[in-house]
């Protein structure tokens, strides 16, 4: 069962055994944050990624599809890849056919997928350009610091520590101006693609990394093991430093398989 561990304030690290009881954590912590933003404020602002996330929501969508009020849900994606919405590669339609085709309750117009052109950058600029006026017409809140502050970040991470689309070897990473960014040469395909900026991602009220499969055990152990002195050397090693919010780590037993109590920094 799971082991929960409170490192500071601001961490959960929840080690679990399977891929399974990730997803049913998953679906039990993300209901409960609906439920309790939408008491107090009557919206749900969530980020999605791509890769396993969507597979990982599963439970969410069909155990609790009676049981969350998704009416009042907005959602919008950490990063996407530059191709037409029904593009195998789209992050966009995975979740739509893996997640909101399985709801089937959240308004279209409370999804927010890019508009699509052949320009990265034009894409990205639109897509900065909505948040913007969401902050404006006060549906989304900013932080103190004046980047939106969504309710919800759903993040994975990649072998190689990357979370988003913001990669160790890629200057977007250190963008600390815009609030979407894109890249042309992404090390992972599709090349192109847009990504929200760490100043977004660290603002989140709450950002769930969650983590399956042995591949991943390094940059876990990396990043929960702690690093001091700038820069840290991978991505998600910058959010566990940076983030304003609470963070919850959701870990099947490879993904904390190199994670040993004394590597947690309390």
């Amino acid at each position: 069962m799971a082991q929960l561990t409170n490192c500071k304030k601001k961490r959960e690290v929840i080690k679990l055994v399977t891929e399974e009881q990730v997803a049913v954590a998953l679906a039990q912590y993300t209901a409960a944050l609906s439920e309790k933003y939408i008491k107090e404020k009557g919206s749900f602002n969530v980020v999605l990624s791509g890769g396993t996330l969507i597979h990982t929501m599963r439970v969410l969508a069909e155990v609790y599809k009676d049981a969350v009020d998704w009416s009042k849900w907005r959602v919008f994606w950490v990063d996407e890849r530059v191709v037409p919405l029904d593009d195998n590669d789209s992050n966009y339609k995975l979740a739509n056919e893996g997640f909101f085709k399985k709801v089937k309750k959240i308004p279209k117009q409370n999804i927010y997928p890019i508009h699509y052109s052949c320009s990265a950058h034009e894409v990205a600029c639109d897509y900065e350009s909505r948040l913007k006026t969401l902050v404006q017409n006060k549906i989304l809140p900013t932080s103190a610091c004046g980047f939106p502050k969504f309710d919800l970040m759903l993040l994975g991470i990649g072998p190689d520590g990357h979370i988003a689309s913001l990669f160790p070897n890629r200057p977007q990473r250190y963008e600390r101006k815009r609030w979407v960014t894109f890249i042309t040469d992404s090390p992972k395909p599709p090349p192109p693609r847009i990504t929200m900026t760490f100043p977004v991602i660290n603002c989140a009220s709450n950002i769930a990394m969650v983590v399956t499969g042995k591949e991943l055990a390094d940059p876990v152990a990396k990043t929960l093991g702690g690093y001091v002195g700038p820069p840290p050397p991978i991505p998600c090693s910058e959010l566990e430093m940076e983030a304003e919010g609470e963070v919850t780590w959701i870990l099947d037993k490879g993904a904390a398989s190199k994670l040993h109590h004394h590597h947690v920094v309390y």
